[in-house]
């Protein structure tokens, strides 16, 4: 499967406030999102797992790869494209190991020392941030361009930006040379979702 990192959702239900998820992935992909992260941080094993499932057989529909956050269990339980972690989670080397080298590895990287470790230990893509500060992390320390543009500079791996990224700021991210931008509220906050997507989607693509 071809990776296309340009417009990236991580899910939250909370910012969706009782609509349903799925369907809300869908209108974002139909804006133009191009790669989904599950992220369930409250729900049970089981519940994710059945989750998963259901946001996969969705993603698969059109062909846009599902990141699991977080859950290597989850990861390999549904057969997800992928795999994203933080800092905190289990090590990159194990979930390299686990997953096989088939399957997508995202890591989390806040400096360029946690991007060159995390790709030497077989990560595929770096999710950088937060550039802005953000409702959906509390207490996150801020990534500078400066320090994205750094570790775009001195990694092979693709790039991507995350954290508060909105419609109004989105082009202070893009003078960084990223693969992509990862948004949440941005989207699944909006009214509409598909035509936030869409309007996001032109903003990068401009």
């Amino acid at each position: 499967m071809n990776i296309n990192y340009k417009l990236y959702l991580v899910t939250d239900r909370e910012v969706l406030e009782g609509r349903d998820l799925l369907e809300s992935v869908e209108q974002a992909i139909l804006g133009g999102v191009t790669l989904v992260q599950l992220r369930e941080k409250a729900t049970n094993s089981k519940d994710f797992y059945n989750l998963a499932l259901q946001v996969k057989e969705l993603t698969h529909k059109y062909n846009i790869p599902l990141i699991i956050n977080d859950r290597l269990d989850i990861a390999l339980a549904i057969n997800a494209d992928g795999l994203h972690i933080g800092q905190e989670d289990l090590p990159i080397s194990l979930c390299r190991k686990l997953l096989g080298k088939d399957k997508i590895l995202g890591v989390s990287a806040h400096n360029l020392e946690e991007a060159l470790e995390a790709e030497s230990l077989g990560a595929d893509y770096l999710g950088v941030g937060a550039i802005f500060s953000t409702s959906t992390k509390k207490d996150v320390d801020i990534t500078s361009i400066d320090t994205l543009i750094k570790i775009k500079e001195n990694v092979k791996i693709p790039v991507v930006a995350i954290g508060g990224i909105t419609h109004d700021n989105v082009k202070e991210v893009l003078k960084a040379p990223i693969d992509g931008v990862s948004v949440v509220s941005c989207l699944l906050g909006a009214e509409d979702i598909k035509k936030a997507s869409t309007k996001l989607n032109d903003i990068i693509n401009s």
